[in-house]
C-alpha cells in the first residue's frame, strides 16, 4: 500500500518520538520563521538543540503535559504540545507550547485534528502566535481562538513580538 494511501492517525507522543520531533520542530520552524528572526537564530535552532526538549517532554510522565502526533505509515506529519503556562497572559489556561504540521501536509485537515485532540483533553486553552504569522492567527481564528492580549517573548533565540489566542 502507498504511504500516501495511509489514513493519518492522531494519536499521544511517545519518548521513542524524539528523533523525529526534533527533525519536524526545526524543519517546520526554519521554513516559517526565515523570514521573521534573524539568519542567526535560524542557524541556531538545529536537531540537537531542540531533542533535549522532546525527550524530556515525552519521557515526563506528566499528565499535564505532553503531545499529540499526526502519524501517517511511520512518518510524523504534525504535532501539538501542551502544558501550563508560567507566563501570566495566558491566565491559567493550558498553553499550547508548540503547534507544527509538515508544510507538505498542510491543507489536509492535520491541524484541524490535532487542535482538536488538545481541546478534547481540556476546553480552556491558549498558545502565542509571532504576530506576523498571519497564515497561523488566521487558521487558529478559524478554529474558534479569540485573540486576548499581546506580549514580547525575549525567546531564547530570538525577541518576538506574539499574539495570544484563546478558547474556553
Amino acid at each position: 500500500m502507498a504511504q500516501s494511501a495511509r489514513p493519518v492517525v492522531i494519536r499521544p507522543a511517545e519518548p521513542s518520538d524524539a528523533d523525529d520531533l526534533a527533525r519536524l520542530h526545526v524543519a517546520v520552524w526554519r521554513a516559517t520563521y526565515r523570514d521573521y528572526a534573524s539568519a542567526e537564530a535560524v542557524a541556531a535552532l538545529d536537531e540537537d538543540r531542540r531533542r533535549p526538549y522532546w525527550t524530556s517532554l515525552l519521557g515526563s510522565g506528566d499528565a499535564n503535559k505532553g503531545a499529540h502526533v499526526a502519524v501517517q505509515g511511520d512518518t510524523i506529519l504534525g504535532v501539538v504540545s501542551f502544558g501550563p503556562s508560567d507566563h501570566e497572559i495566558f491566565g491559567g489556561r493550558l498553553e499550547i507550547k508548540h503547534f507544527y504540521v509538515d508544510p507538505t501536509a498542510q491543507g489536509q485537515g492535520i491541524g484541524r485534528r490535532l487542535l482538536r485532540a488538545v481541546l478534547e483533553q481540556d476546553s480552556n486553552v491558549a498558545l502565542a502566535v509571532v504576530a506576523q504569522n498571519e497564515q497561523a492567527r488566521a487558521f487558529y481564528r478559524m478554529m474558534g481562538g479569540v485573540e486576548i492580549g499581546t506580549f514580547i517573548d525575549p525567546g531564547p533565540l530570538w525577541r518576538s513580538d506574539n499574539i495570544v489566542l484563546a478558547w474556553g
